[in-house]
């Protein structure tokens, strides 16, 4: 293969961000040479085979026209795991990592085996996490889409935690059975509001509709999950909700409304407010 065709010269020539053009071209690289990441330094002048030159130009162009690098790849990291993601579900994001860190320092007050409930997983990002840095803590995670469902529960068996998180199909509490009450109740539900402009734009034109947005005011969800926890939630548990930024003080109004106590607004890594916990 031509020189122009190199690693060196497709990176230097693409029209990717340079970090963008690194992460896809080391993709490319390790499905058809089994090389890592270094390579793109250590060995930049490989030439590319026909296949893998085809499957680069796919990939950038798709990126171009701003397709999310989590889908094209088929992966994203989160808090200390990977994950599998596709078009189905929600990439999941830096700040979401706040909810965990929030739910684990709540399940390292409790004494034995913890019972998490997180409702709409997606891909399982939640839900995978805690049960991850969490050994002694059993995780039930809901979710409407089968779907996502399906993601989440590859990505379970892919981590080998499958015995320790419970999958179960349906909107919210609907998807549990009975009166199950758990120690810490956590969620990341659809909050942009219907007709939002960020909807449009970047990453969100290409995820779920229905994982980023209620279609409403953005708090409808929310509000479904605070009110319905007084079946579900035990007594002293935890209950944390991420939110949009601007949505703090109507959260936690809503959790005042609910009886509930200790009510905490938390601020992810940009000074943003963006998760509220209380205790019931």
């Amino acid at each position: 293969m031509s020189a122009e065709y190199s690693i060196r010269a497709l990176l230097g020539s693409s029209l990717l961000p340079a970090n963008e053009a690194r992460i896809l071209l080391a993709d490319v690289i390790n499905k058809h040479y089994q090389l890592p990441r270094s390579a793109l330094l250590s060995q930049d002048d490989l030439a590319l085979s026909p296949i893998a030159l085809s499957d680069w130009k796919t990939l950038e162009s798709k990126r171009l026209a701003g397709e999310p690098i989590a889908y094209l790849i088929g992966k994203k990291g989160f808090h200390e795991i990977e994950l599998t993601v596709a078009p189905g579900v929600l990439i999941p994001r830096p700040e979401t990592e706040l909810l965990v860190d929030l739910a684990l320092d709540a399940i390292k007050q409790v004494a034995g085996t913890v019972t998490v409930l997180d409702l709409g997983t997606g891909s399982g990002a939640i839900a995978l996490a805690i049960a991850h840095s969490a050994n002694h803590a059993m995780v039930t995670a809901t979710d409407q889409s089968i779907a996502a469902l399906q993601i989440a529960q590859q990505n379970a068996r892919n981590l080998k935690l499958d015995k320790r998180v419970n999958f179960k199909q349906g909107s919210w509490y609907q998807a549990l059975e009975g009166n199950d009450q758990f120690d810490v109740i956590v969620s990341n539900p659809p909050y942009i509001a219907k007709g939002d402009i960020h909807l449009g734009q970047g990453d969100l034109r290409f995820e779920p509709q229905s994982a980023l947005t209620d279609e409403l005011d953005g708090l409808s969800s929310l509000k479904v999950i605070i009110f319905g926890t007084n079946a579900h939630l035990k007594p002293e548990g935890l209950i944390a909700v991420e939110h949009g930024f601007d949505q703090g003080d109507a959260v936690m109004g809503m959790m005042a409304e609910a009886g509930f106590r200790d009510i905490q607004n938390h601020t992810d890594l940009a000074g943003h407010p963006r998760v509220s916990t209380a205790r019931k």
